[in-house]
Parts: C-alpha cells; structure tokens; sequence
C-alpha cells in the first residue's frame, strides 16, 4: 500500500508545457505529480497567452522567472541553470504534442505526455528512437490504466484463471457530444477540428484509451487485422467521426471488438472492457472502477473489490487506502506519475534490470496507440476493408 512516502531518494525537478489555468486537464497532472512527492514544479510554460500563463505559475507560488512565454523558452533558460528541470509533462492540443515532446527530448529531459504522442506512424517511430538515443522515457497518461483492479485483471489472466483468450469486447461510448456542443464551448471545439486533432476524432480521443486497458490486462494478445467503420452522426464534424466500430483478429485467434462513441445518448462514460477466455470472463467498467467482475462457467458472479486481501500483490500495491474506501481517477493519474517517476529515475541510473519487469504506459504504449487510429482510418477509407496491422 501506498502510505505517502516518497518513491525516490529526491524529487525530481518538473516543469509543464501547457495545462493553464483554463485548461480542462492540467490540474489532474499537477495533483498527480505532486501527490507523493517524487516532482517538485518549478518552471512552466502554461499557457499560448504568455502573461496569463505567467500570472498563473505565480498564483502556484512558482518564482515569476520560471513562468515562460512558451515551450522553447522554457528548455532553453532551464537547460542553462543548475537547478533545471529533469522531467516535463505536455498538457497542450494533440497537433502540438510531437514537436514538443522531440524538443524536450533533445533538450535532455524525460516526458509526460498526452495521448496521441503524435498523428504518424513515423513520428511515433522517430520519439522512440529519440528516446533510446536520449537515455529518456517517454510516458503516456493513459490515466485509467492506473486504477488497481487492471493490473488484477492482468495477473489473473497471467496466472492462466481464464484459460486461452477468445474475445475481447472494448467500449467507451458516452453521449455528450450527442449535439453539436462545440458551435458553443471552445475546449471541445478543437476535439473536433482536424488542424488539432489529426486524423480521427472518437477514435483517437477515446477508443485508445479502452485499447490500452486491454493491452495491459492481455499483454500476450498481438493484433493481426482490423476492420473499422466510422460515421459523423453530427454533420458538422465530417470528415471526423464521433461514432466507430472496430473489429480485431489476434495472431493466437482470439477476436476483438471496439465501440466508439460520443453520441451514445444517456451513457455518462460508458468505457468498458470484457475479455473472455476459455473458462471464465473479465470485466471492468469505470463507472464503477473498485470493482472487477469475474465470471466462471457455471458458477456464481464474483465481484472482486478494491484493497481486499484476497486481490494479488500487484494490485495491493498502488492502494492509497483501505478496501471498503472509493478511489478514483485521480489516485490512478497519481499512480501512474508514481510509475513514471520510477521509471525516469531507473534510467538515468540505468537499471536495466528493474526495467525489464516494470510496466507503465511507455513511448511503445503511445506508438501502438498512433498506429492503431492510422490503420482504422485506413480501413474506413477503403470502404471498411481489412487492413493488416503489421
């Protein structure tokens, strides 16, 4: 369990690019770093109006030479200090996100960003090998892969208690964007102009995150093929979908299914993800994150419940208070800046070793999101063809 304890010796020296005072997601990133104290904030660059974004970092209490008019301004005055920043996290529109990351990494720091770390394939390919070259991580805040119950799920799966995986069955389908919200809410409208978000709306802003769960429950599940299916429901959006279906084939035969939507009238989040094997399912749904609901053929349902002694060691491990307590999607971004600081911290020491068997969602962890949307745009465009994913 986690008690409050610093991970690391240190904490290290932190700046954010993005994630202002009117920004929808910067304030989860601080409260995740800050939490248990493996980042200290010193520097950012919060905001594209550069005296708001300054008189933002003063209302943290951040020193107003350390409030910067942008991104480069930033690496550039830290790299020249000795108490510079070691790590930044990326809270800025998706178009901006590549440009950003590679001018972190080859200004020496390691990086928290955003998902998609970018639109291509080949940029994702280039951030990886940037990365290996820097000696930096890359995270991915995939902030749902943090609640405890997935790395449950993962191990169950692992230990072999559903047997060979068959199907599964992914969703996050809300119904918030059901009209045209954002003629009316300017942080929604660039969700859905293509200048900022690339080649996919729902896709990419949602589905990705669903597709991650399922990557880290079932890590052996390799994705053959894909076909994908994608409508604009709210014309306005077009080219952009707000609606898709995908079907998978695994290399082991196992198929998978992806339901995608922001018009799904009534659903409030409505993520959910089932994997079924040969002797019993999964289940977990983040309208209801503590739970993990386990169904063995020709038994009664077991719904395993969060910090209970009977769950495994790995999913223990990131409780931030006992079981019978709610924890939400705050205290999984936070383990999740846990990981990340780990992970920064074991390579700068260069601990292969503690590397190889540590899981966060990593620079691969964003490719494989980025090459997934590029190959179910591809399939949409060739009249909801097979494509293969390799």
């Amino acid at each position: 369990m986690i008690n409050g304890s610093k991970p690391l010796a240190r904490s290290l020296r932190w700046g954010m690019v993005g994630g202002g005072g009117t920004s929808q997601i910067g304030y989860i990133h601080r409260s995740a770093a800050l939490r248990d104290g493996a980042f200290t904030l010193l520097a950012g660059a919060f905001d594209i109006d550069a005296e708001r974004g300054r008189d933002f970092g003063r209302s943290l209490g951040m020193a107003a030479e350390r409030c910067y008019a942008d991104y480069a301004e930033m690496f550039r005055a830290e790299a020249a200090r000795a108490d510079g920043i070691e790590a930044v996290s990326i809270a800025t529109p998706n178009n901006t996100h590549y440009a950003i990351c590679r001018a972190a990494l080859e200004a020496g720091l390691h990086v928290v960003c955003e998902k998609p770390l970018c639109f291509s394939v080949d940029e994702a390919q280039a951030l990886a090998a940037l990365c290996e070259r820097q000696r930096k991580v890359i995270g991915v805040t995939y902030g749902y892969a943090g609640h405890q119950m997935i790395l449950q799920a993962r191990q169950m799966i692992a230990d072999g208690r559903l047997g060979e995986i068959r199907l599964v069955n992914m969703q996050f389908a809300h119904g918030f964007h059901a009209a045209p919200v954002e003629q009316d809410n300017p942080s929604t409208r660039w969700r859905v102009d293509p200048r900022f978000v690339g080649p996919s709306y729902v896709l990419g802003d949602l589905a990705t995150h669903t597709l991650f769960l399922a990557e880290t429950m079932a890590p052996q599940l390799k994705i053959r093929r894909l076909i994908c299916s994608r409508q604009s429901f709210v014309p306005s959006r077009a080219p952009l979908e707000d609606n898709a279906y995908v079907l998978m084939e695994y290399h082991n035969g196992a198929v998978g299914s992806v339901w995608c939507s922001a018009v799904n009238c009534g659903s409030m989040h409505g993520q959910k993800v089932r994997i079924v094997g040969e002797k019993a399912s999964l289940e977990w749904w983040d309208e209801q994150p503590n739970q993990l609901r386990f169904e063995v053929q020709g038994e009664p349902v077991r719904i395993l419940e969060r910090g209970m002694p009977y769950l495994d060691a790995p999913a223990l491990a990131d409780d931030r208070i006992g079981g019978g307590h709610a924890e939400g999607l705050f205290e999984a971004w936070s383990n999740l800046y846990r990981r990340f600081a780990l992970a920064m911290d074991a390579t700068d020491r260069r601990d292969a070793a503690f590397l190889a068997d540590f899981w966060y969602p990593d620079v691969q962890a964003g490719a494989l999101g980025v090459k997934w949307v590029a190959r179910c745009v591809q399939s949409a465009e060739t009249d909801a063809g097979w494509v293969a994913f390799d």
